[in-house]
């Protein structure tokens, strides 16, 4: 339970890729973390770092004796949701009403976001460079029409991504409307002095525990802040005592909802970079760097399907998984993730060692799955790759669930991973 409520926290204090950044910074630096600029030399030795990029942050902790053939243990997730994101030109609005002009982001269930309470979160850049986060009170929402106008609403709802998905936040004389100007009053700048922006919406509602027992977990963004946060839980954890043979990572990275093709994605160079970094302050060879990239394993940890009991024909029929029954290991023969024999056996001696249990996770040969950043990662930095996650039910949703254990035994078995 304490895990849970400190996860709920971690949501409510991350309502955009950048706050999850942020956020997990403030932990790193309470942990005793050291931050790095990535425009300053540095020098390296034992101890634990981070780097912030955009939305995306790396956090490291290096043990003593760490050589420049010693492996890593990264664990990979993603900081982004799917939601909305705010157009140039945002305020809009008709008949009376004030509205923001927003564009989809990433592929959420749409009729999820209907009828909810929705904050504006992420970053403003003024004309002299300065970033700042912004993030308003509960300001939006996404009125549904009545039944009395539409009796086959029931039978069917389609929604046009661009006429029905526009939020309202005002009423009143649209000239009098400026929803830049209730953004730059949040972070506390001066909205003429604004010169760029990243930001989205986030459902205002807080995480809640519930179910009979208390067993269950709703929130916004557990794809993927379940994953983030189990992994700075584990990693400023071992960071206390790093007693490993290799050097654990957490890579938070950005835009995985978009297909990661970014500067602080998956499919971007920040990892690369970051580790031909630390393999620069060993003084590595390109034959010491390949035998540390030989010994080195990314668990990709994002989040995964339970078995839904209004659409079970949807699922495997032999792999069903479970709540509260411990991580999925995610599963398929065409790579959607990385997972092979090897690292399967892997994950299952981390997870006894933990005294966590898992289940296995396919996808239904007539549903194909999506994809994470683990094939990415195996990909671009030729490390074997796991793929793993918490168990949902409505992934994409505005308000996605879980097992209330399920969280906290990813976090486990990513302790034990890290300290391996």
């Amino acid at each position: 339970m304490a895990h849970i409520a400190d996860l709920a926290e971690y949501v409510a204090t991350s309502p955009s890729s950048y706050h999850a950044a942020a956020s997990a910074a403030k932990r790193l630096d309470a942990a005793g973390f050291t931050a790095l600029d990535e425009a300053e030399a540095w020098t390296l030795g034992a101890g634990a770092y981070y780097v912030v990029r955009d939305g995306a942050v790396i956090a490291w902790v290096q043990p003593e004796g760490a050589a420049a053939t010693t492996g890593f243990h990264i664990l990979g997730a993603h900081t982004d949701s799917p939601g909305f994101k705010l157009k140039p030109k945002p305020t809009t609005g008709s008949n009376g009403w004030w509205q923001a002009g927003v564009e989809v982001y990433g592929g959420p269930l749409l009729n999820s976001w209907l009828d909810r309470e929705l904050v504006l979160a992420g970053r403003l850049v003024l004309r002299d460079g300065s970033v700042h986060l912004a993030q308003t009170e509960p300001l939006l929402r996404i009125p549904q029409l009545a039944i009395h106008l539409d009796r086959q609403v029931n039978d069917g709802l389609t929604l046009d991504r661009q006429t029905h998905t526009n939020p309202i936040f005002g009423a009143g004389d649209l000239a009098d409307a400026d929803i830049l100007a209730v953004l730059a009053a949040s972070a506390g700048v001066d909205p003429a002095q604004i010169a760029g922006y990243d930001v989205l919406t986030a459902p205002a509602q807080r995480g809640e525990v519930f179910g009979e027992g208390k067993n269950f977990f709703a929130s916004s963004r557990l794809d993927n802040l379940s994953s983030v946060h189990a992994g700075l839980i584990a990693l400023t954890d071992y960071a206390r005592k790093p007693e490993g043979r290799r050097i654990a990572m957490l890579a938070a990275f950005d835009h995985e909802e978009l297909g990661s093709e970014s500067r602080s994605g998956a499919s971007g160079p920040f990892l690369e970079e970051l580790l031909q970094r630390i393999q620069a302050s060993f003084g590595a060879t390109v034959e010491d760097t390949a035998r540390a990239l030989a010994n080195s394993v990314c668990l990709s940890a994002d989040a995964g399907h339970a078995v839904h009991p209004n659409y079970a024909e949807r699922h495997d029929p032999a792999n069903r998984p479970q709540v509260n029954a411990g991580p999925l290991l995610k599963i398929n023969a065409n790579q959607r993730y990385a997972t092979d024999a090897v690292g399967a056996a892997a994950f299952a001696g981390w997870c006894a060692a933990a005294g966590v249990p898992y289940q296995e996770f396919v996808s239904n040969n007539r549903v194909p799955c999506g994809s994470t950043i683990g094939p990415l990662t195996a990909t671009r930095i030729g490390i074997r790759t796991v793929d793993v996650g918490v168990a949902l039910l409505s992934m994409h949703s505005a308000r996605e669930m879980c097992g209330a254990d399920d969280p906290w035994y990813l976090s486990k078995v990513a302790r034990v991973f890290f300290g391996e």
